[in-house]
Parts: structure tokens; sequence; C-alpha cells
């Protein structure tokens, strides 16, 4: 018996089975944020308190906000556990912004069919540069500030310097072959398991210059969710939901104002207002355009009062620039390609349906102007009611709309008679039987 436990003592302990190994595995697809920024730093955090071989980030963005790339870089590069970037599936780019956070990533690897570059900003629709919008100054300024960003991650990471510093002074974008050939990432992987394959029993560097030996191949992926918090803040953080938020809380005033008491469609208004105020505070948002959109939207309701018809037609023409100018590209804080703003498939629809909605709710405006008046003295007149007691030409009482009233007649009525209204002074009814 204690030779046995003798030889059990001596036996090496078995090395794990394939498989045993696990991959923190997250995604950032759609826009830089706020609330992306801070999943994917919370997912570094949380890849560490797992224990966990990597953290392998799913890549696709136009670009964000610099503050939480910054945020993103800061934390990649004190990672403790090797950080591995694919940007995929085929169709997917890392543009602007998503270019830091490729550099910063301990290995990177891009699918088939997939860009990388144009960290460069541009100003606007027309695509001009900053230096032709906020000053020669400031543009050098902020330009030379993230070159300098760039290089010095590639530099870190052992990657293309050169090509970094081109992507934010040129605007330049590259395939992903092309980006394998100019060493901006390692691998061309058609898929994660590809990469992680390829990535197993590679020695890395982590924080720290600890080095790692990666054991990635036939991993466990443990998928990181976001938290409620951070997915509605990037749930929110898009252009065109920005803009549809601002269009249903115009709709909602505008219906609201225009059937008095629904309670329902104001409340809707002004929670999607709250909202979408919320949103642009975490977009590159354009003060003019949203004072375009508010514009737009007092003019849809003055409308419902003048009943005009140019100004709901101009309140829709507001609302559509709005929408069309609605992301500010001279932002220095922010990296985002061309394509990041409200597109023409959202905006011509919306525009046309909200032109269609602010057209009928005219028209029922002015439907219920030429109905006769119902409310007041004038309301009064034509109403059929019962007599409470005798009416003579000097007094007498009848029952009316619901309510009790003085009246009088130039004949004798008598109690229980159906009567008419003819006339109304002050708060006498001067009334007519109703001969049946």
């Amino acid at each position: 018996m204690l030779m046995a436990l003798g030889l059990l003592a001596a036996t090496p302990p078995a090395s794990p089975t394939p498989g045993s190994s696990t991959v923190a595995s997250c995604e950032l697809e759609g826009v830089v944020d706020t609330g992306s920024g801070a999943y994917l730093s919370d997912c570094v955090r949380r890849a560490e308190a797992g224990g966990h071989s990597a953290l392998l980030v799913r890549l696709d963005t136009p670009g964000g906000s610099l503050e939480a790339t910054r945020a993103i870089v800061r934390a990649f590069l004190g990672s403790s556990v090797p950080v591995l970037v694919w940007v995929g599936p085929s169709g997917a780019h890392a543009g602007s912004a998503g270019v830091f956070i490729t550099l910063a990533s301990t290995l990177a690897a891009m699918a088939p069919g997939t860009n990388i570059g144009a960290a460069h900003p541009v100003a606007g629709i027309t695509g001009q540069d900053p230096e032709a919008t906020g000053g020669a100054q400031m543009a050098r300024k902020v330009e030379n500030d993230t070159v300098a960003f760039a290089e010095s991650i590639a530099r870190q990471r052992g990657r293309n310097a050169s090509w970094a510093a081109s992507a934010v002074r040129d605007s330049v974008s590259i395939s992903a072959n092309a980006a394998v050939e100019l060493r901006v990432v390692e691998h061309l992987a058609s898929s994660e398991s590809e990469f992680l394959a390829w990535a197993d029993g590679r020695s890395v560097q982590v924080a720290g210059g600890d080095t790692v030996r990666l054991s990635t191949r036939d991993a466990r992926l443990v998928e990181l969710t976001p938290s409620l918090s951070q997915r509605a803040v990037h749930a929110l953080a898009h252009p065109a939901i920005v803009y549809l938020l601002f269009l249903m809380a115009a709709l909602g005033l505008v219906v609201e104002l225009a059937h008095p008491g629904g309670i329902a469609p104001g409340l809707i208004g002004v929670v999607a207002l709250v909202l979408a105020l919320v949103a642009s505070s975490a977009l590159p948002v354009s003060t003019g355009a949203l004072l375009l959109l508010l514009l737009g939207a007092a003019l849809i309701i003055a409308e419902l009062f003048v009943t005009s018809g140019l100004l709901g037609a101009t309140g829709v023409v507001l609302l559509g620039l709005g929408g069309l100018f609605l992301v500010d590209r001279v932002d220095p804080d922010w990296f985002v390609d061309r394509s990041f703003g409200v597109s023409w498939a959202w905006l011509i629809p919306t525009t046309l349906v909200l032109a269609g909605a602010a057209a009928y709710v005219a028209w029922r405006s002015a439907q219920t102007r030429r109905l006769p008046q119902r409310g007041g003295d004038v309301g009064l007149v034509g109403e059929e009611g019962t007599t409470l007691a005798p009416v003579t030409p000097e007094s007498g009482e009848v029952f009316v709309h619901g309510e009790r009233w003085r009246a009088t007649s130039p004949s004798p009525i008598q109690r229980g008679a159906h009567v008419v209204v003819r006339r109304v002074e002050g708060l006498t009814l001067f009334v007519d039987e109703v001969k049946t």
C-alpha cells in the first residue's frame, strides 16, 4: 500500500486533455462608443480574473470615439492575458478607430474579403479635410497626435509603424491579404477556429514582459456578454437610431397636440426625445443638425394651428436635412469612416412617411375647423332639452346638454315639454317648444 502511494506521488501530473483550455470571447460590432469601450475593457478584466488562455475579440467597426478607443488600447496593452483580434467575418472592416484596436492586439488576423485603414477624419458629406473647416493648426495638431498614437502602438506590438502613420495621414485602407504582407496583422483566417488553431503553441509577450505560450487549439469559447447599461448605450449610439428617436418625438408631440388628452402619444414623444438626447451625447452629433431637427418639429406643430401647408412642408425638409448632417465629422475626438451616418436608405423612407403623417394631421385639423362649434355659448344653440319647471317670458328652468339652465320663452311652456335652444345670453337660454 505504501509502495503504491509512493509510485502515485512520483508520477508527474497528467497534461491537460485537448479542449480543456478556455478562451474568453467578445465582439465589437458597430461604432466604438462609451458603451462598447467599457465592454471591451471589462472583457479584459474578466478574462484575467477567469484565468482564460486568451481573449478573442471579433471586430467589425467603422470607428468611433477616440477616448473610448484609447481606453480599449490601454486595456489591451496592459492585459496579462493575450488578446487576439479577428476582423471578420468576410465583409467586415476595421475602419478608423478600429485600426488602433487591431494594432493594440497581441495577435491579429483578418478574414478574406475584409479591410483595414482609413483612420484620417473627414468633414461632412463632401469629404473635406478638417484643415479646410477647422483651421490648419488645429488639424495638424490633431493629426500629429493621432499619428504618434498609432505609431507607438505598432512599435510596441512589432507591427508596421510606417503603415500605421500613413493610415492616419493619408487615410490608406488595405485588404486582408495586403495587411498580412505589410505586417499590419499576422494571419489570414476565414474563421475564429482557424485563427485559434494557427495561434496555438506560439509564444507571445504580455504586460510586464512575461512570455506566455498560447494553448488555443480546440479551446472552449466562453462568451462574455455586455452588461445591460453597456448594451443600451451601444444600441442607442447610432445616427439612424438618434434620427428615428427624434422623429418619434416629433410625431408623438404632434399627435398629442392635435388630440389633447390622448396621453400615450405625448408620453411616447417625451420618452423618445429624452432617449434621443441621451444617445446624441454619446455620438459626434452636430449642434446645427439638432437645431434643424428641433426647428422642423416646431414647424410641423405650428402647422396644426395655421394649416397653411407651407409650414408642414418646410418642417419635413428641415427634419430630412437634420438627419443628413447629423454626424459631425470634424469632431477631433472621433475617428469614423465616411459610411458612418444616417444612410439614404433610412433617410428617404422615413422622410416620406413623416411627410405623409404631417399631411394627414394637417388635413384632419382643417376638417375639424370646418365642423360646427360644440362648446361654449355658441355650441348650445340648436341643442334640445326638457323643461324642469314651467317656462314663461320672465322665468323658467330647463335641462340641456347635461346641465340645469335658467330659461325663458315668448310663449308659456309646461313642465316636462321638449324644447330647443334658439339663443344664449349670459346664463339664460331662450328656448322654443318642439311640437311632436
